[in-house]
């Protein structure tokens, strides 16, 4: 069966379309995903919780797109550039729109689990030596600088002791509840 060269003529033309359309959209949704940082692109293509892993989302509005892109762009050269059938050409499309759409979740998938947030547990600050962040009042709170899961972080604390502390004093953390770090500063304002 042959297709009329009228209607052939009217078949790149929808490839063309739907390849310019789709990609026109892509690069604005990358721009505002530069531009803006992307949160709510991520989170509206994995709808996800902060401490749970990452699942593989196929069907992300941004890979829709790709898919289109793809499958307009190798459509449109299938039939209008190398002049392929229109059943080859549309093969070709639909096989370059799914891999273009697979690389491209695959590639939101890999960047949302770089985002993965990690609940820092104060309790590794016990026992730590840290330097005040902010002036003490004796009983007070404030904020000290010390070693949490390994990585120096600034957190907020409550001395224990009837003494001020002055910011840039060294302290020890002595207890920690309802990750709230108990200080008290070290004697002789020395690293133990």
């Amino acid at each position: 069966m042959t297709i009329p060269a009228e209607t052939l003529n009217n078949l790149w033309q929808v490839y063309y379309y739907i390849a310019l359309f789709s990609t026109i959209l892509f690069v604005l949704k990358l721009l505002l995903f530069n531009l803006f940082g992307g949160g709510s692109e991520v989170f509206a293509d994995f709808n996800m919780e902060i401490d749970t892993d990452p699942s593989f989302n196929f069907f992300s509005v941004q890979s829709i797109l790709a898919f289109f892109m793809g499958f307009g762009w190798t459509g449109y050269a299938g039939l209008k550039q190398i002049g392929f059938s229109h059943l080859m050409s549309f093969g070709m499309a639909l096989a370059v729109g799914f891999l273009f759409m697979a690389v491209t979740a695959l590639l939101l998938f890999s960047i949302k689990k770089l985002e993965k947030n990690i609940k820092k547990d104060r309790t590794t600050a016990l026992e730590h030596i840290g330097k005040a962040y902010t002036n003490f009042e004796p009983n007070g709170s404030g904020q000290v600088e010390i070693e949490i899961n390994g990585q120096l972080s600034v957190a907020n604390a409550t001395n224990t002791t009837d003494e001020e502390i002055k910011a840039f004093d060294f302290v020890k953390a002595v207890k920690v509840t309802d990750d709230m770090i108990y200080i008290e500063k070290v004697s002789n304002n020395k690293e133990k």
